[in-house]
């Protein structure tokens, strides 16, 4: 019979000195309450989709950032009420807003809102000024 030898495979000896560089991101050096007040905020902004966008340029409307803000917390308070989707009425506009996403879904001149039946809102704002 034939003898098997076997000889032993010799590796470099493992060094674990080498330390890897910790990875540190933006977010974990700002204290968890400014990452939640922050992130609170951010989700309080009211946001416009595109189609709002889209018929606000078209129907040549135009709203301030003064009275963004002001339409902003009538409609915290709308839906602090329960209300889920509104409708807005300024004297030159109407906004259809979904205050559970804080987006304004669609717009429209104060004229033309005068003739349309508005149906799935739970609330409407009227602001004159």
């Amino acid at each position: 019979m034939d003898k098997t030898h076997f000889s032993p495979i010799h590796s470099l000896p493992v060094s674990r000195n080498h330390k890897k560089p910790v990875k540190t991101n933006q977010l974990a050096q700002t204290p968890f309450s400014l990452q939640l007040q922050s992130a609170i905020e951010a989700k309080s902004k009211l946001t416009i989709s595109k189609h709002a966008s889209d018929r606000l340029e078209q129907r040549g409307i135009d709203i301030s950032q003064d009275r963004w803000n002001r339409i902003e917390e009538k409609v915290k308070q709308a839906k602090a009420k329960g209300v889920s989707d509104s409708l807005v009425l300024l004297r030159d506009a109407a906004l259809i807003i979904s205050a559970k996403n804080n987006t304004v879904i669609t717009a429209m001149g104060r004229q033309e809102a005068a003739e349309q039946i508005f149906t799935n809102i739970n609330g409407t704002i009227v602001m004159e000024n």
